[in-house]
Formats: C-alpha cells, sequence, structure tokens
C-alpha cells in the first residue's frame, strides 16, 4: 500500500517541485522587469524636470528681455527702459497751445500763413576776424567769473621786490554780470510779408512792420520774421510796451532800409529804429540794418562846379537833428546778436535805462570820417556783456557813459574808431558815476585812442573800479588816456571842480603808437589816484607829419608794479596829499 501510494505521490511532488520553481522564476523575471521600468520612469522624470527648468529659464529671459529696447542696442545706443503711455500723453498734453487768430483789428490785411519754424541762429563765425591776435589769457565764459590774468616778473636786470597789485577796490570784484536768458520763439511766428510788407527796397513797409509787430506784442513768446533775400524800406518807427507781453524774439535775416528823403525825417529825430519798456526782447539773425547816413556826412563844396545842384539841395534840407540807428530805452533782457548795423547817421546801437543786456557777433561799420557815428553807447545802464563783435566806425567803438555799472567787455576788434571811452563825463556841471568795468583781451588798430576815461570841467561825481586787461595795440595815436580837461569846443571856461578818478588797473597793455603812449591829465582839485601800470610795453612807430612825445602826467598817483616801456617816470608813487577821497556811495 505504501508502495502503491508512493508510486501515485511522487509524480505529484515532482509536479508541485517543477510548478513551484517555473513561479519562483517568473516572480524573480517580474522583479527584474519591474525594477527596469522603474529605472526608465526615473530617467524620463529627470529629462523632463531638465527640460521643465529651462524652459522655465527661457520665460524669466523673455520677460526680462520685454522692458528693453533691443533694437537701440543693436544701433549702438544706450539702452534705456521704455516710456510709459502715461507719460507720453502727459507730454502730449503740456504742450502750450498756439494762438488760432493773428487778424489784426481795424487793418483790412489777410490772415498770416500758419506758424513757420523760424530761421536757425546766427552763426558764431561771424564775429571777431582779424590778423592782429593779442596775448590775452584763455577766454572767460559769460557765466562763470573772471580770474584775473597772471601779473608779469619784474625784468632782469631791474629786479627789486615790488608790492603785488591791489584787488578791485568795488565788492563785486570785476565779475561779469550774468548774461540775460535768450528768449525762445514758443508761440507762433510773424513774417512781415504776411502783413503786406513788399521787400523790394522802394515801397514803404512801415505799416506792415508795426502791424506784424502788434500781433508778436499780443501773443507774446513769439517770433517777429524779417525774411532773408529782401530789402524792406521803413521809417522811424517805435517797437514799444510796456503792454507787450514778454520774450518776444525779432529774428532779422533780411535788410532795413533808412529812409533817404528828407519828408521821412521831420524836422529831426533822436533814433531810427526804437525798442522801449519790453522785456525779454531778443534781436537776432544775418540781416542788415542800413542807416544810409551819407545823406547827413556829405556836404556841398560851393568851390566844386561839378556839383550836381539837385542832389546838394537835397541834402540842405536833411535836419541837423540825426537819429542812432537802433536804440533800446527801459528794458530788461535785451539780446542782440549775429546782425550787421551799417552807415548809421549818428550813434548805431545805444541802450538807455536798461538792466540786463547782451551783445556778441555783431558787426558794426561805418567809414572813418563819418562824424560822431559811435559803435555801441551806453548810458544808465547796468550788467552788460559785450564780447565777440567786431566795431569799425568814425567815433568811439564803445562809448561808456554816466550812470553805468557792472559793464563787462572782452573780445572785441575796435578799429577805425577813437577806442573803447569812459566819458565824456560832467558836462554842463553835472553829476556822472560809474563803476566796475572790465575791458580785456581787446584788437584796436589805427585808432585815436586805445582805452581813455575823460571828463569835462566844472563836473560832479566818481570814476572808479576800472580794469584794461590784455589791450593789443596796433598804430594807435595814444593808447592810454586819462583827460579830466575833455573839451570837444574851440574854447572852454577853467572850472575847479571835476568828476574824480580812482582805481584804474592797466595790464598788459602793448603794441605800437603813433604820437604818445601814455597821456595822464588829471584836475588839481581832484588829482586821479589808485593808477596801476603792470606789463606796459608800448614802441613807437615813425608816421610823417606826427611828431611823438614822452608819457605826460599831471596831478596823477599810483603804483608802477612792473617797468614800463617806454619809462613812465612822471606817476607819481603814492597817494595825492590831503586827497580825501569819499566812497562811490557818498558820492554817487
Amino acid at each position: 500500500m505504501a508502495t502503491l501510494e508512493a508510486c501515485y505521490l511522487n509524480p505529484l511532488y515532482f509536479l508541485l517541485t517543477n510548478l513551484t520553481s517555473v513561479c519562483s522564476l517568473r516572480t524573480s523575471q517580474a522583479h527584474t522587469n519591474t525594477f527596469h521600468a522603474a529605472n526608465r520612469y526615473q530617467d524620463r522624470r529627470m529629462k523632463l524636470r531638465v527640460k521643465g527648468f529651462g524652459l522655465l529659464l527661457l520665460l524669466v529671459l523673455l520677460a526680462l528681455c520685454s522692458t528693453i529696447d533691443v533694437c537701440d542696442a543693436r544701433r549702438g545706443q544706450h539702452w534705456r527702459p521704455r516710456s510709459s503711455p502715461g507719460s507720453s500723453l502727459f507730454k502730449r498734453k503740456g504742450k502750450p497751445k498756439k494762438g488760432s487768430s493773428h487778424r489784426q483789428h481795424g487793418v483790412n490785411r489777410p490772415s498770416p500763413k500758419q506758424p513757420v519754424t523760424p530761421p536757425a541762429g546766427p552763426g558764431v563765425g561771424k564775429g571777431y576776424q582779424t590778423p592782429y591776435q593779442p596775448t590775452p589769457s584763455p577766454n572767460p565764459s559769460p557765466i562763470s567769473p573772471v580770474s584775473p590774468s597772471p601779473k608779469p616778473s619784474p625784468a632782469n636786470g631791474n629786479a627789486h621786490s615790488s608790492p603785488k597789485p591791489p584787488s578791485p577796490s568795488c565788492g563785486k570784484g570785476n565779475q561779469p554780470p550774468a548774461p540775460p536768458p535768450v528768449a525762445a520763439s514758443q508761440g507762433a511766428v510773424f513774417n512781415v510779408v504776411d502783413f503786406g510788407a513788399k521787400g523790394d527796397g522802394v515801397s514803404d513797409d512801415t505799416k506792415a512792420f508795426q502791424a506784424a509787430w502788434a500781433a508778436a506784442c499780443k501773443q507774446g513768446s513769439s517770433t517777429v520774421l524779417v525774411p532773408s533775400e529782401l530789402e524792406f524800406l521803413v521809417g522811424p518807427i517805435s517797437f514799444s510796451g510796456p503792454y507787450c507781453k514778454p520774450n518776444i524774439l525779432f529774428q532779422l535775416e533780411g535788410t532795413i532800409l533808412a529812409p533817404t528823403n528828407a519828408k521821412a525825417w521831420g524836422s529831426g529825430l533822436l533814433q531810427w529804429l526804437e525798442f522801449t519798456k519790453l522785456n525779454g526782447l531778443s534781436i537776432q539773425g544775418s540781416g542788415v540794418i542800413n542807416g544810409r547816413g551819407q545823406q547827413w556826412w556829405t556836404y556841398s563844396d560851393p568851390n566844386d562846379d561839378e556839383d550836381d545842384d539837385t542832389y546838394n539841395q537835397e541834402l540842405e534840407r536833411m535836419p541837423q537833428v540825426k537819429p542812432t540807428a537802433l536804440r533800446f530805452y527801459g528794458s530788461f533782457n535785451v539780446v542782440v546778436a549775429g546782425i550787421t548795423i551799417v552807415n548809421s547817421s549818428q550813434c548805431h546801437l545805444k541802450f538807455d535805462n536798461c538792466q540786463g543786456v547782451l551783445v556778441h557777433d555783431l558787426t558794426i561799420s561805418s567809414p572813418e570820417n563819418s562824424l560822431n557815428t559811435d559803435g555801441i553807447h551806453l548810458q544808465n545802464s547796468k550788467d552788460v556783456s559785450i564780447h565777440h563783435t567786431n566795431l569799425a566806425c568814425g567815433d568811439d567803438c564803445i562809448s561808456i557813459q554816466t550812470g553805468c555799472s557792472n559793464i563787462y567787455i572782452h573780445n572785441v576788434n575796435c578799429g577805425p574808431g577813437h577806442g573803447i571811452s569812459i566819458g565824456g563825463l560832467g558836462r554842463d556841471n553835472t553829476k556822472a558815476c560809474v563803476s566796475n568795468v572790465t575791458v580785456r583781451d581787446v584788437n584796436m588798430f589805427r585808432t585815436m585812442t586805445g582805452v581813455r576815461i575823460k571828463t569835462w570841467q566844472g563836473g560832479i561825481g566818481l570814476v572808479q573800479d576800472v580794469r584794461f586787461s590784455n589791450i593789443q595795440v596796433s598804430e594807435v595815436q595814444t593808447p592810454i588816456m586819462i583827460d579830466q580837461f575833455y573839451c570837444d569846443k574851440r574854447t572852454c571856461t577853467n572850472q575847479t571842480s571835476a568828476v574824480a578818478v580812482s582805481g584804474v588797473q592797466y595790464e598788459n597793455i602793448r603794441g605800437t603808437f603813433t604820437i604818445k603812449p601814455v597821456h595822464f591829465a588829471c584836475s588839481d582839485s581832484s588829482p586821479c589816484s589808485g593808477i596801476t601800470l603792470t606789463g606796459v610795453q608800448l614802441r613807437p612807430v615813425q608816421i610823417p607829419h606826427y611828431h611823438l612825445n614822452n608819457p605826460f602826467c599831471w596831478q596823477a598817483f599810483g603804483e608802477l608794479y612792473t617797468p614800463t616801456i617806454p619809462p613812465v617816470a612822471c606817476l607819481q608813487i603814492g597817494k595825492p596829499a590831503g586827497n580825501n577821497l569819499q566812497s562811490y556811495n557818498d558820492i554817487c
């Protein structure tokens, strides 16, 4: 039985054993397959994470680049954030609105054209061109204070210790005035042609200029345009305030001609083109103001049989009062730049009772024999700056009269003419006061005097704190002059009182003279005091019919800080005895 059971059971045991082995083998293979599948899954997850991280990094870079103007970077410009729409809208809303109507009431003229962009300002290359160059220190800016030029050391062989030159006596210390703000056109442009001006040099365009000015005056911050390549005949005219709105730009590109018939002047006028009681006015451009003053300069010769009788009769009818070409009165922050003024019958450019004046790149020209044709005339004006200007006329290139203070003149060409003068002051026993005047870096060619102070006998007042520096003279008759006995008549009465002169510095005055190097003629009652000379070197040029004289001094006191050529031995060292000079504020 046991044997039989064994026969039956052994095959079952064998089968079960084989099945168990097979199951174990398959289970082992299943575990192996599961392990490999897990590894592949981990690899795929890692790859997906890397791709996701790269995609995220790309998105971040794109977000950053969206705020940068990439095109500007490609063009080589500095990158900058884009302006937000709000800021652009703000800028558009902030622009001033232009005038909608330019029609003049009471004048049957068509409305002017739509405003146009005014012509560009004048170029700098127009002024200050001459072969005669001084040896100046670097040109100072009209805005920054002026540093005094270094004093030359005494010449070898004459070496002895000399005191240092004094600082300017006034508190301002020869500081240049701050330039007035230049008027910028922000509104409409009023072209004189649109108001009926012909510009043919024959038709009278005075009313058209008046109408254009009235429109600009009412608008304010606007431009009156005198277009180029046209000649406008304009009679005596006043462009006046005080009811004009400020900051008017008079853009002169064409030519303005003065009338030559006697009827236009009546019994005589003091000025031709006048601007009064204005604020922030600028006259600029490349145009010309032609005074045609030959009518006043030319006189008939009764001994000349070839003269034209009709022409001489017209000359005789011209009034004896001669007009100034361009005058500014009672105005603030005035700029004159780039234009040319020629052949005025009398003074070319005058500033009277003005404050804040800037003149630059200006050209003034008239013949040497044109009487009383001063270039620039200053009277009762303060804070004036004149630079890079060419002046050639028949009288003083620049004349500084009573009531002027804080005057700064540099880089100017003068000649022909009578030089740069302070005065004449004190005429007809009047009081005259001038202070804080600086004239430097100037060329003078064949002028009557160089730098001059002239006062009348009998006047009262004071000239104080004056500095003449870096003046180059060529064939000038008398380069340095103080004359307290000035007289332009045949005879003048001797008087005791005089306008006092104190604190005048002469630095680096060099070149050639034809009559006398230095002339100091001062009053017995009010001697000149505080005169200092540094680096003065003047050599003679022998001119036929001219007799050379040595330096002349009378009642002139001061100091020689360096040896001079020629020696100015006549200057009395120190202060005048018993001269108790009052302060500027006490006198003026």
